[in-house]
């Protein structure tokens, strides 16, 4: 499955995090942060896909842009970035060695992490 990085979601992680809409949290956390499929349902029915892509920093084009399939990576909460799931992307992204991807990851891990230092 060929998964590139969206620079569009990227960018908007990064505006989030540069306007504090963040969550600094532990990286145990995603499974409990995560939005549940009946949320990400919810949003797309509001917001549509156009919004809702934003909040994942892969795209696979093997799959139509109206199919939640599409998007990977996901990094908060429809919300705010959440450092756990920046976390859970940054080690995946490694892990099946979507370069770009792990290298816009670790930038956000990075910020994240500047603002906990902040603290």
């Amino acid at each position: 499955m060929a998964v590139r990085l969206s620079r569009r979601s990227y960018e908007h992680a990064r505006r989030l995090i540069d306007n504090g809409a963040v969550v600094l949290d532990e990286r145990d956390d995603w499974s409990e942060h995560r939005p549940s499929s009946r949320q990400e349902n919810e949003f797309i029915a509001e917001h549509g896909f156009s919004e809702y892509q934003k909040w994942y920093l892969g795209i696979s084009e093997e799959e139509d842009e109206d199919n939640k399939e599409r998007y990977k990576f996901p990094y908060g909460d429809f919300h705010k970035v959440h450092r756990c799931g920046v976390l859970a992307a940054e080690s995946r992204a490694g892990q099946y060695k979507y370069f770009d991807i792990e290298w816009a990851v670790a930038h956000l891990h990075g910020m994240l992490d500047a603002l906990m230092s902040a603290k």
